[in-house]
């Protein structure tokens, strides 16, 4: 069937390899394989990773590339601008290293990985965008575009200097949707001016929409107790029109099934269920939370150079969504990249100089309590 726009014959879930199986702390192949079969035996196809995603592009090569015709599936990969570009001749040097650990000649979708601001500059700076010309001209990929994290006028930019970008990979879910920081509906309405496709990611934003203990999520099972809290954000993702493909970053089987449930017989969400995504939002939005403002004065004074305000984010994600294991995995990301709350020493220098008077020390210490095993 001829496609009307790039990507409309594409399984509308996608398969997002950020988030791995893993079982003492390896990827899990075995259960990695099962996943993907259960996957791609439901008609899905779309697979997306990045080279910065550890071990990521491995997996794929052994799970899919290795088992399946080339033509049964797409991969979509993202270089980023932001790490390890100094010279332009370091863009090939990441595609190939990208190829080569997927087990590939080409990839179908090609990204320029989390532009906003600073990495909008770089991609400027070290002429990004000639690079993904010149590699979709020699057939290393496909179609070229950008994964997207900034405001609805650096996407407008963007769109507007260069219009060879085929597609953009924007953070689209229905808490965001109207968020003041985030603009979910202004970067999709942009996105539709420049009749752009475009696929979405976190649609369930990092899994706190998934499920948990909630107020928003009680509300939610009781509008449909047959689906599951998941189904909702997915939805409401799915609906958008010019839509390529909705990540997920399935965990284990049972959500790979649940997810393609949700996508095999989709249906958009009806006028009283957005009413109650509705009612979700605000429940979500009126939850109390400690009330940092992200000004970063406590910075400066962290002898341990903690990332204070990260972490009181993550806190607050718990308060509002009791969802544990996505706060989880964020914490464990942040830990593996800098000093933990754990390595508070109760100086309180940072309270010193906080406007709000956050008790930072103590908020630090629950926050370990809550997430450490």
């Amino acid at each position: 069937m001829e496609e009307k726009y790039l990507g409309e014959n594409i399984g509308k879930l996608g398969y997002g390899n950020m988030r791995l199986p893993r079982k003492n702390g390896k990827v899990d192949i075995n259960t990695a394989k099962e996943m993907i079969d259960e996957f791609m035996s439901n008609g899905f196809s779309y697979f997306d990773t990045s080279y910065i995603y550890a071990g990521s592009e491995e997996t794929l090569r052994e799970c899919l590339v290795k088992r399946y015709p080339r033509e049964r599936f797409q991969i979509a990969t993202k270089i980023p601008i932001g790490f390890g570009v100094s010279i332009y001749e370091d863009h090939q040097k990441m595609l190939d290293a990208s190829l080569s650990r997927l087990g590939v000649e080409f990839v179908d979708f090609y990204l320029v990985h989390g532009l906003s601001g600073e990495s909008i500059k770089k991609a400027d700076s070290f002429d990004s965008w000639k690079f993904m010309r010149d590699a979709k001209e020699k057939g290393f990929a496909k179609h070229i575009g950008f994964s997207f994290h900034g405001t609805p006028d650096e996407l407008e930019e963007i769109f507007s200097k260069h219009p060879e970008m085929e597609f953009a990979l924007l953070q689209i879910n229905y808490l965001d949707w109207e968020n003041p920081e985030v603009q979910s509906r202004r970067l999709y309405e942009i996105t539709r001016k420049y009749d752009k496709p475009f696929s979405i990611m976190e649609p369930t934003k990092g899994g706190l929409l998934a499920g948990g203990e909630s107020n928003a999520a009680d509300l939610l099972r009781e509008a449909n107790p047959n689906v599951s809290v998941a189904s909702w954000a997915f939805r409401f993702a799915g609906a958008l029109e010019g839509l390529i493909t909705v990540l997920s970053g399935m965990e284990n089987v049972d959500q790979v099934r649940d997810n393609v449930s949700t996508f095999k017989n989709f249906k958009p969400p009806t006028e009283k269920e957005y009413e109650v995504i509705k009612k979700a939002v605000e429940i979500i939005n009126s939850t109390p939370r400690i009330p940092c403002t992200t000004c970063n004065y406590c910075l400066p004074h962290c002898p341990e150079k903690i990332k204070i305000p990260d972490f009181i984010d993550i806190y607050n994600n718990l308060l509002v969504h009791r969802q544990k294991s996505s706060s989880a995995f964020t914490y464990s990301i942040m830990t593996a990249h800098g000093t933990g709350p754990s390595g508070c020493i109760s100086c309180r220098l940072c309270e010193d100089h906080c406007p709000q008077h956050i008790e930072i020390s103590e908020i630090l210490k629950k926050l370990v309590a809550e997430l450490t095993i």
